[in-house]
C-alpha cells in the first residue's frame, strides 16, 4: 500500500509541475520493484483489508494509465508482480542484462493483474506475454529486450545512466518544443 501510495502521489505531483517534462522510473536500492505484499495480498482477500488498501492499487493504476507526460524506467535487480507488469505503461525502457523479470500470477493461482493479459500482449506480443503469464518464470533483461517490453538491455552498472541520458534526450526535445 505505501509503495502503490507512493508511486502514485510522486506522479501525481510531476504531472502538476510545468518545469517537469519526463519522469524516470529506478530503483533506489538493488531491486526496481519485488511486486505486492504477500500478506497485504492475502489480507485483501480475506476481505479484512483496510479501505486505504483497497483504494491504492486502483489509483495507482489509473495514475499510470492516464500520465500524460514521458516515462522511462531504469530497471535492474528484480522487477516482479507490478515491477514487471507496470513496464507495459512506461513509454522507454531501459533494464540490465541480468534483470529478472516475473509475471508471478499463474504459479500463485491468481489472475494476471491490472489487465495485463492485455498490455503485455501489446508490449511482447501475444505468444511471449502468454508465456510470461502462462509459467511465471523469470526473464532476463536480454530476454525482456528480445520480447519488445524494453527498449534495451545494458550491463547492470549502465542502466541508470543509460535511462537517465534517455530522459534528458526526450526532456530537451519536450522543452525545444515548448520554446517554439
Amino acid at each position: 500500500t505505501a509503495m502503490y501510495n507512493g508511486l502514485r502521489d510522486a506522479l501525481q505531483t510531476a504531472k502538476q509541475h510545468d518545469d517537469v517534462a519526463v519522469v524516470l522510473l529506478r530503483a533506489v536500492g538493488r531491486h526496481f520493484c519485488a511486486g505486492q505484499d504477500l500478506d497485504e495480498m492475502a489480507e485483501l482477500a480475506a476481505g479484512r483489508g483496510t479501505p486505504d488498501m483497497q483504494r491504492a492499487f486502483p489509483s495507482l493504476l489509473d495514475t499510470l494509465q492516464a500520465f500524460p507526460l514521458p516515462m522511462v524506467a531504469a530497471v535492474r535487480g528484480a522487477a516482479v508482480g507490478l515491477g514487471m507488469t507496470m513496464l507495459a505503461h512506461v513509454d522507454l525502457v531501459v533494464v540490465a542484462d541480468d534483470a529478472r523479470l516475473r509475471a508471478p500470477f499463474a504459479p500463485m493461482g491468481v489472475p494476471p493483474e491490472a489487465g495485463s493479459s492485455v498490455t503485455l500482449a501489446l508490449a511482447m506480443g501475444p505468444q511471449r506475454a502468454a508465456e510470461a503469464l502462462f509459467t511465471g518464470r523469470f526473464l532476463t533483461g536480454v530476454e525482456a529486450a528480445a520480447a519488445g517490453l524494453a527498449l534495451r538491455s545494458v550491463a547492470a552498472d549502465e542502466v541508470e545512466s543509460v535511462a537517465r541520458s534517455l530522459a534528458d534526450e526526450v526532456e530537451s526535445v519536450a522543452r525545444s518544443l515548448a520554446d517554439e
